[in-house]
């Protein structure tokens, strides 16, 4: 990667269905999901779940494989998302990421991320540090609206 290159990252806007308790999911539709934001202790910041692609690694593939590394939750890719492009340490930077139903697995902080929250999607995009990464929330919206 030369030093003018896009860096190519993937990410996703992880969501699952509100926890009511041991019973489950509260309800199935929309009104009743959550999603889940990254705290990175580096940056102190809320964001969504994403990072770099590895040499030989398709968006896809990095954005389930970041998502778990992340938030320790296997994930379903949906729709595709806005992607979000931005400059990162004076480079140019380019974000696929994808709407992704969250799956099994239990979050346990990492270097690279000290805590995960899942939050109503109005609060999250509130809670977001970035305001490059708050459209995501409402286009996941809007996917999951159309899907239904």
């Amino acid at each position: 990667m030369t030093a003018g290159e896009a860096v190519r990252a993937a990410g996703t806007v992880l969501w699952r269905y509100r926890r009511t308790g041991e019973g489950g999911p509260s309800v199935d539709s929309i009104d009743g999901i959550e999603v889940a934001l990254v705290h990175r202790p580096r940056y102190d910041d809320w964001s969504l779940p994403k990072g770099k692609l590895k040499a030989g690694e398709d968006f896809p593939a990095a954005a389930i494989r970041e998502t778990r590394e992340e938030t320790g939750v296997e994930c379903v890719l949906g729709d595709p998302l806005p992607s979000v492009y931005y400059r990162a340490g004076g480079r140019p930077k380019e974000v696929r990421y994808w709407a992704a139903e969250a799956g099994s697995g239990v979050f346990a902080a990492n270097r690279e991320v000290d805590r995960v929250e899942w939050l109503p999607p109005a609060d999250a995009a509130r809670r977001l540090t970035h305001d490059h990464d708050r459209p995501l929330i409402s286009a996941l919206l809007e996917a999951l609206a159309q899907r239904a």
